[in-house]
């Protein structure tokens, strides 16, 4: 199999004068594109980072970092991007765990590597007017470029993400550039991309959504529209100027895009294919966005960063709430709730833990330097995922949340994702959380945290769920409604925080306990 790198050559051979990339002002043609991938390469390597070293790279979604990742990629280099909200001892932790050769950062990032011991003793390279550099990304492209060939094989690796961290240390997931590439293809394959297409890049480049994005376009001669972070506004704008044919988002970006006064006088007619993945999306949100747009395709893609693609489900209205079936790379299994066995499968209908085939064209091979989460992921062939759901009837999976986010109440386990999408469609929920509080009756109590549209009473939800097909043990004890659902920022619910407290609550209506009987 071909190396990442090479994408970018074929592209530049195929349509030279294709636009690749869009940034605000500045707009690059795929040879432009590897002429500065090249020069940057080459600049990189005059400061002693070379083929297999870990390039630590802390910035927003702009040009730089999109083209910082390819010159990895033609280099050899191990490009490791790092969440730039990181906190300097987090920062510090990822350049020690990866041994990083230099750090690239921007002014958002400055006081986080400014504060880290590890950053001081290699080159810091920073980009735009960023204090604290011992070198500038400018002076980087005047150095003699890359030789014109790819400098990595498919074996080395490509790059290397850091989980969120939300249970504990940040984990390492080397990606080898054969595995990258099969992903980037599937993901071409699985969301039918053509030739030309325009995709918004706004996911993080230092998240697996984020970098399949870049790396598909390059393989169907696409444009990548930089979006630095997320603000609907510009989003907006951008597709419409640049008339965006495809989307790929976590729900909580589509939920802000609709809930966007600029959405009904924006043409957004140039988007025919919808994406989600990173998180479930309610049945409410699903149906406004069909209406909305009207996509040809509705993808709902569920994975991971260790293996990328578990599951595909290509038409997600018309089966609410599944995840599908086995992407092309990929085989699953879902096996008893807590078994260690990947023979140990649950019955149709029953929810497990999903596992995948971690000999996926696709997949990771472990950690980097955790054996201790190895033995816990991986086991006889098998990746663990720690997400829990079950097959239908039909063979199709459903995904109905984390192993540590099941509710047990009253000895029954409870998932919050049908929880939520029941809620979901009542018209006066903004969006809504359900996680189980500690009840020294029923052990756990199930509890609604709801963002609500105008006035809302607890009433009304409590009613609602009465009506629908909820068990009645499933029907929330408690409604409390808050100003904002938290979230990470790649927007999955952060249920621990709503465990802890940490949510500011609405203050009218007043919450008050329901009891569901």
């Amino acid at each position: 199999m071909l190396d990442v790198g090479t994408a970018l050559i074929q592209a530049a051979e195929r349509s030279p004068n294709a636009v690749a990339i869009v940034d605000d002002g500045l707009r690059l043609t795929y040879s432009e594109w590897l002429k500065r991938a090249r020069a940057i390469g080459g600049g990189l390597a005059s400061l002693g980072i070379r083929h297999g070293d870990h390039l630590a790279v802390i910035l927003q979604n702009r040009w730089e970092m999109a083209t910082l990742h390819w010159a990895c990629q033609l280099a050899g280099i191990i490009v490791t991007p790092l969440n730039w909200r990181l906190k300097a001892d987090e920062v510090d932790y990822c350049l020690r765990d990866s041994d990083a050769k230099a750090v690239v950062f921007e002014e958002v990032s400055a006081e986080a590597v400014a504060g880290s011991g590890k950053a001081q003793d290699i080159p810091r390279i920073a980009v735009g007017d960023a204090a604290g550099g011992s070198h500038r990304f400018a002076d980087l492209e005047r150095e003699a470029p890359l030789a014109p060939r790819a400098g990595a094989t498919a074996e080395d690796i490509s790059l290397m993400l850091y989980t969120s961290g939300t249970t504990g240390r940040p984990k390492g997931v080397p990606r080898r550039h054969r595995a990258e590439r099969a992903a980037a293809i599937a993901h071409v394959a699985q969301n039918q991309y053509r030739r030309g297409e325009v995709t918004l890049g706004v996911m993080p480049l230092y998240h697996t959504m984020g970098v399949r994005s870049l790396l598909s376009m390059a393989l169907v001669d696409g444009c990548f529209v930089c979006q630095t972070r997320f603000d609907p506004a510009r989003c907006l704008e951008a597709i419409e100027r640049e008339k965006v044919t495809n989307l790929y988002l976590v729900p909580t970006l589509y939920h802000d895009l609709l809930a966007h006064p600029q959405f009904e006088r924006t043409d957004v007619s140039s988007v025919r294919k919808l994406g989600f993945a990173g998180a479930p999306m309610t049945d409410g949100l699903l149906k406004r966005l069909d209406h909305a747009f009207r996509p040809d395709l509705f993808v709902n893609h569920y994975g991971s960063s260790e293996i990328y693609t578990f599951t595909i489900e290509p038409d997600a209205p018309a089966k609410p709430g599944s995840a599908g079936r086995a992407g092309i790379n990929q085989r699953i299994r879902v096996v008893k709730l807590f078994s260690e066995h990947p023979d140990d499968l649950a019955a149709v209908g029953e929810e497990g833990q999903i596992i995948a085939a971690s000999s996926s064209d696709e997949a990771f091979e472990g950690y980097w330097r955790r054996p201790d989460a190895d033995a816990r992921a991986l086991r006889q062939g098998w990746y663990f995922t720690g997400d829990t759901g079950y097959f239908d009837a039909e063979g199709d999976l459903f995904v109905t949340g984390r192993v540590d986010d099941m509710i047990i109440t009253g000895g029954e386990n409870v998932s919050p994702v049908e929880i939520e999408s029941v809620l979901s469609l009542h018209e006066g929920v903004a969006e809504v959380a359900v996680v189980g509080l500690p009840d020294e009756r029923w052990g756990q109590r199930v509890t609604a945290f709801v963002k609500p549209l105008g006035r809302l009473e607890p009433k009304d939800l409590d009613d609602w769920c009465r009506r629908s097909d909820l068990a009645g043990f499933k029907k929330p004890r408690e409604f409390v409604f808050v100003e904002e659902i938290p979230k990470s920022p790649v927007g999955k619910i952060l249920r621990r925080l709503l465990v802890a407290g940490e949510f500011r609550r609405k203050p009218e209506p007043a919450s008050t306990g329901q009891d569901a009987g």
